[in-house]
């Protein structure tokens, strides 16, 4: 297993990483870049083992309900790294399955060999640039606003294209690439599915991010140990050897990894959810305890509603890992019905989550003084004087809190965690199409043709 060290120095491998228009020399350094450098780098450390046999928990499936729930609890403390591996890495074990493809499925499973032989991070791509979206990919005036097969070889294939919103592209080491969408017959070169390293020759990555600066970090207690850059990635022609090719214009498999992802990505998303929406009700209820209205009816009763949003999230996650499928391989997957409905639930219900907690917390939490206010001899004094509400609760225990909501919910972050829960793991309707899928509508039909005297 690499150590922190030998991750920041695996990055040093000639990648094209782009930021605001200029080239990136050393992502390790770049100021920008350098915070989530620093987590992976700490996750390395925390995770390291010298010996033969070790590997991060990331790697390995799942077989039993208990180990699911295990590994998805856990991955709520893990840098975004970890967590984008394992969920690339589960997408393409399911999607092997699914398949049922001897060749693929041996690719794929000689792939997460060296993934976890390499101890690398990889992340999942696969939202395309899509062009027009009521058009299909044939019919665009662009043929690349899909990633597609340009060329296919005797020892691989050429792709050509740009996925988007692929957190932490730039800072890991492989990009799992997976079809968008189905395609229909005609359109085989858009179903392609494989491995780019990072630093591929032809691959480009343009970054933006809401990582804090090095010296902003005070301000921003939450976000500072999870943001991530997020990549546009392009493909120039980039070639990739067989041995890596997952899906080569085989149309009839090309939803089956972006269904797989789904499956996977989802499942994170309830558990970070079950974890974020608790870690929210704790925030609304210190806030209301710093301000001294926690013992108002109103106040009270949005607090006492977020509780209920935060614990049918948890009983959605709870559902989703208990109810598991088991694979003919012996591993278990969440369960569809339950992980798209919590997903849907919890995203819907995502800003009237932040609605109630900045009702409860008032303009302080986007106008509190800044830490810099607190470190400062001659305005420590005003803000611990006018910041304080009573005995047991400083000026500056209330500013910090007042900070560490804002940067979690009305930040540049706050912002972008708003969109992402949005539309992680697709979009809300998506997760519709799911979950009445797999809801059993005919047992609810029967029950509703026995309760009305239809039997007959």
């Amino acid at each position: 297993m690499m150590t922190g060290d030998e991750y920041r120095a695996s990055l040093r491998d000639g990648r094209r990483i782009y930021y605001d228009g200029e080239l990136v020399e050393d992502v390790t350094t770049h100021p920008r870049m350098q915070g989530s450098v620093d987590l992976i780098a700490a996750g390395y450390d925390a995770y390291a083992d010298s010996g033969p046999e070790a590997f991060a928990e990331a790697y390995e499936a799942p077989r039993s309900s208990e180990e699911l729930r295990e590994r998805l609890e856990l991955l709520t403390k893990w840098d975004t790294s970890l967590v984008t591996t394992l969920e690339s890495l589960n997408a393409l074990r399911t999607a092997a399955g699914r398949m049922g493809d001897d060749v693929y499925s041996s690719r794929i499973e000689d792939y997460i060999a060296w993934c976890q032989e390499n101890d690398v991070r990889c992340v999942q791509t696969i939202s395309d640039a899509k062009g027009h979206r009521n058009l299909s990919p044939a019919k665009q005036d662009d043929p690349d606003v899909y990633t597609r097969i340009v060329e296919e070889r005797a020892d691989g294939i050429v792709i050509r294209g740009a996925k988007l919103h692929i957190s932490a592209a730039a800072v890991t080491h492989e990009m799992v690439i997976m079809p968008t969408k189905m395609m229909r017959p005609g359109e085989e070169q858009w179903a392609v599915a494989c491995a780019v390293p990072v630093n591929a020759p032809g691959v480009i990555v343009l970054n933006t991010t809401v990582s804090p600066r090095l010296d902003e970090l005070d301000e921003h207690p939450y976000s500072r140990t999870r943001s991530m850059p997020e990549g546009f990635v392009v493909f120039e022609d980039v070639f990739v050897p067989n041995e890596r090719v997952f899906l080569c214009g085989e149309v009839e498999h090309s939803a089956t990894f972006a269904h797989s992802l789904g499956l996977w990505q989802r499942a994170g998303g309830i558990a970070h959810m079950a974890e974020n929406y608790d870690i929210l009700v704790g925030l609304a209820r210190l806030l209301a305890e710093a301000n001294g209205t926690e013992r108002i009816n109103h106040i009270k009763d949005k607090i006492a509603e977020m509780v209920i949003h935060a614990t049918l999230v948890r009983a959605g996650f709870e559902a989703a890992v208990t109810n598991v499928s088991t694979t003919p391989e012996g591993w278990v997957t969440p369960n569809e019905l339950y992980t798209n409905a919590a997903k849907f639930f919890g995203a819907k219900e995502f800003p009237r989550m932040l609605s109630l907690i900045h009702d409860i917390g008032g303009g302080s939490i986007v106008t509190a003084p800044l830490p810099g206010d607190l470190a400062n001899p001659e305005t420590r004094p005003l803000v611990e004087k006018y910041m304080r509400t009573m005995e047991g609760v400083s000026g500056e225990y209330r500013t910090r809190l007042f900070h560490a909501v804002r940067d979690m919910t009305a930040s540049d972050f706050g912002g972008w965690w708003q969109v992402a829960v949005n539309i992680s793991g697709a979009g809300l309707h998506a997760q519709k199409l799911v979950t009445t899928k797999h809801y059993d509508m005919e047992h609810a039909k029967a029950a509703a043709r026995r309760a009305a005297g239809l039997d007959d």
